[in-house]
């Protein structure tokens, strides 16, 4: 292995090849996060989140500007017909990017009252949209517009973009922050980053049970089970994704943190800035691309996401 690469568990020498090695693709931003691939061009777009813009890198074009300035776009995700949903910490809203390029909010409250800030968000197969809402973008002079907090805590939140219905699924964090579904759907993992400004607060990975029943738009979404899957040392489990196998890939303040599904940490990818969240991409979905400081990096490794 290269030096980028440090292993605790022989099981990561199947997931990263030998001479695997770290790649710096773009950099010039305030503070990069949220990268989404897109196939089509094979192109990755990401947020300055403090610069308030959207970036795009390809290997043909290099980096440029999509939206500037972007309401403090955050997580960056498709739906199930390959349209960019965000979250905006300054709108306080999740928001579509629609065919025509216009940019639609498609939830901003809960119970009539503004949502706090939704930072990121993960489209299920069903096409529902689950996103967290810390309130970041109004405690954090540079992740937002400021405001009032309406809502009585931080949440997440499922969206149903087909009923327009928003239901809180978990509501036990303190400050929810990155997500994503393990392959078959039947967990769902949470980062909680309330350490960044609470002192002695949570910097875990949380995993619940997903429990799904009923038909079409009687549907009733809940989870159960909730226990913390890994405590994420140093700094904050901001973002993270999934692997084929169940694998977490999670950022962190060294590193690109990697857990089996039993809750083993495999090994790091370490970065030279720190890392506050990833995507798999490539051709093959197998190129992990990861956003860190003021750049954008890439790694080529043995296995796919299910997530992207």
């Amino acid at each position: 292995m290269t030096k980028d690469i440090e292993i605790y568990d022989d099981r990561l020498r199947a997931i990263i090849p030998p001479d695997a090695s770290l790649q710096k693709l773009a950099n010039g931003a305030v503070h990069s996060e949220g990268p989404l691939y897109f196939h089509e061009d094979d192109s990755v777009v990401w947020s300055d989140a403090h610069g308030n813009r959207l970036l795009r890198w390809s290997a043909t074009e290099n980096v440029s500007v999509l939206r500037d300035p972007s309401d403090y776009q955050s997580g960056n995700y498709r739906d199930l017909e390959g349209r960019l949903v965000a979250c905006s910490s300054g709108l306080r809203a999740i928001i579509r990017r629609e065919d025509d390029g216009e940019w639609k909010i498609l939830v901003d409250r809960y119970q009539n009252k503004r949502l706090n800030s939704p930072n990121d968000l993960v489209v299920k197969s069903d096409g529902t949209i689950w996103f967290t809402d810390p309130p970041y973008g109004i405690t954090e002079p540079n992740q937002g517009y400021g405001g009032e907090q309406e809502q009585p805590g931080s949440y997440l939140y499922c969206f149903d973009p087909a009923t327009g219905e928003i239901s809180p699924i978990v509501t036990d964090m303190v400050r929810p922050n990155g997500l994503a579904f393990s392959p078959d759907e039947s967990l769902l993992y949470v980062s909680d980053t309330a350490a960044f400004n609470i002192p002695g607060g949570p910097h875990h990975i949380r995993v619940y049970e997903v429990v799904d029943v009923g038909v079409a738009r009687r549907r009733h979404r809940h989870v159960k089970n909730g226990r913390v899957f890994c405590i994420i040392d140093p700094g904050q489990p901001d973002g993270f994704r999934v692997d084929e196998h169940g694998n977490v890939f999670t950022s962190s303040q060294d590193s690109v943190q990697i857990y089996a599904p039993d809750g083993t940490q495999l090994g790091k990818i370490f970065l030279p800035e720190t890392s506050t969240n990833l995507t798999f991409g490539g051709k093959e979905g197998d190129r992990l691309f990861i956003t860190a400081g003021h750049s954008l990096y890439a790694i080529d490794l043995n296995t796919r996401g299910v997530q992207q």
